[in-house]
C-alpha cells in the first residue's frame, strides 16, 4: 500500500497540534478545525490515531477524523508538463 504522507511526531498541547508531514513541521489550532474537538475534553483530545496509510488522524472519543492535507493545507494537483523552451523546439 502507498502512503498519502510519512506522518511523524505527533504531539498536542493544549488547542496545538505539532506534526512533522513529510519531513517538515506544521503546528495547528485544532479547535479551528472542528467543532467536535473544539467541544471534547483534552483527554479526549489526546486520544487519537494516525491511519496506518498516512491519510489522516481519528480521534475515536469524539469520532471525528481529519485529513493530512486539510491540516497542512495541501491540494493535490497533477504536475502540469513545462512547455519547451524556444530553443529546445524542433524547427520545420
Amino acid at each position: 500500500m502507498d502512503k498519502a504522507h510519512k506522518v511523524e511526531n505527533i504531539r498536542l498541547s493544549g488547542t496545538k497540534l505539532t506534526l512533522c508531514v513529510d519531513g517538515k513541521q506544521y503546528r495547528v489550532d485544532i479547535d479551528e478545525q472542528s467543532e467536535r474537538l473544539a467541544r471534547a475534553t483534552q483527554q479526549q483530545r489526546e486520544n487519537f490515531e494516525v491511519s496506518p496509510s498516512g491519510y489522516g488522524i481519528h480521534w475515536p472519543d469524539v469520532d471525528e477524523d481529519l485529513s493530512i492535507d486539510g491540516l497542512i493545507g495541501v491540494v493535490h494537483m497533477p504536475a502540469a508538463e513545462p512547455a519547451p523552451a524556444a530553443a529546445d523546439r524542433p524547427r520545420s
